[in-house]
């Protein structure tokens, strides 16, 4: 991967995207010995940084493509970005939900015109739904976190990141399906200066974890983390690229993730749902390691269920 193709993809999707806010708070800074850059993708359009992803897949397809649909398998974020993302661009989607996802990320998809399939909360109903769409539609299927173009796209989070602030120590980020953590990795190995990547997992869905010391891709079996979004499993296009630039992986324990939602809304004022809290909260618990450091945290989403969010 070279400077030019995220550049490339950078100026691709800009008409589709916003460029979000980096906030910064004092007393959070004190509470984790470092400085913190925080990278609200909750203010991206649909509410997450999916959406980066998500147009530029679309947006690599041909004519004759676009025209017959994409079709994708999601627990919510990734959902609503390529419902919106195919809206805009005048493209049907079909949208496979587990019948568990969130009710607010279903009627997101909805809303943004996308074509609902509910399916089991596996990994292989959701396969197994999605291929059924792809015989039918002739749609092309894209992958939420294990398609190339979807990484690339993923990238520019972490791009313009260091674009403001070039001399970052580190960027955390959530892990779930690796598609976020391996596009920031890329991010910093071309634009970064020494700049590590580390990713945040929870406790209980720390697939990506004992992959990194496996060296092999290791699942999770229907991991119950209130971080919804991250109970998905790496994939063979993400996984080379974690394992060539990703430092290292901090497991976190549920309370700890809910205690840091819980300082982001109090402190920054802003809603951000479980999954983006898992990357403050790996720094919070890792004070000694990033001790004075200038830390990039990506906040990779807000789309909470406001009837079912709790404190405790």
């Amino acid at each position: 991967m070279d400077k030019q193709t995220l550049l490339d993809t950078s100026q691709r999707i800009s008409p589709y995207i916003h460029s979000t806010p980096i906030f910064t708070s004092q007393l959070l800074d004190e509470m984790a010995d470092a400085k913190l850059f925080f990278k609200c993708e909750n203010f991206q359009k649909m509410g997450a940084f999916k959406m980066r992803g998500a147009v530029n897949a679309i947006l690599q397809l041909t004519a004759a493509q676009q025209e017959r649909g994409v079709v994708t398998h999601s627990s919510g974020n990734f959902a609503q970005a390529l419902a919106l993302a195919a809206k805009n661009l005048n493209v049907p989607a079909y949208i496979v939900m587990p019948d568990n996802a969130p009710k607010v990320k279903k009627d997101a998809v909805l809303g943004y015109g996308g074509i609902i399939t509910e399916c089991k909360s596996t990994i292989a109903a959701r396969e197994e739904a999605a291929a059924k769409i792809v015989a039918k539609k002739g749609a092309t299927f894209i992958h939420p976190s294990n398609d190339l173009n979807v990484i690339l796209g993923n990238a520019t989070v972490g791009m313009e990141l260091l674009n403001a602030h070039p001399d970052l120590d580190m960027i955390v980020t959530p892990v779930g399906g690796g598609g976020l953590v391996a596009g920031t990795a890329l991010a910093s190995h071309i634009f970064g200066t020494d700049c590590k990547v580390i990713g945040g997992e929870p406790k209980v869905a720390d697939d990506a974890f004992r992959s990194l010391i496996s060296g092999q891709i290791e699942t999770n079996m229907a991991p119950n983390t209130i971080a919804d979004g991250l109970r998905t499993n790496l994939g063979d296009i993400n996984f080379p690229i974690i394992q060539q630039y990703v430092d290292h992986i901090i497991c976190v324990e549920e309370a700890e993730i809910i205690q840091a939602m819980r300082l982001l809304w109090e402190r920054l004022k802003i809603v951000v749902e479980p999954s983006s809290a898992v990357a403050f909260a790996a720094v919070l618990k890792n004070k000694a390691y990033f001790k004075d450091k200038l830390v990039g945290i990506i906040l990779s989403g807000g789309n909470v269920d406001l009837e079912n969010i709790k404190f405790s």
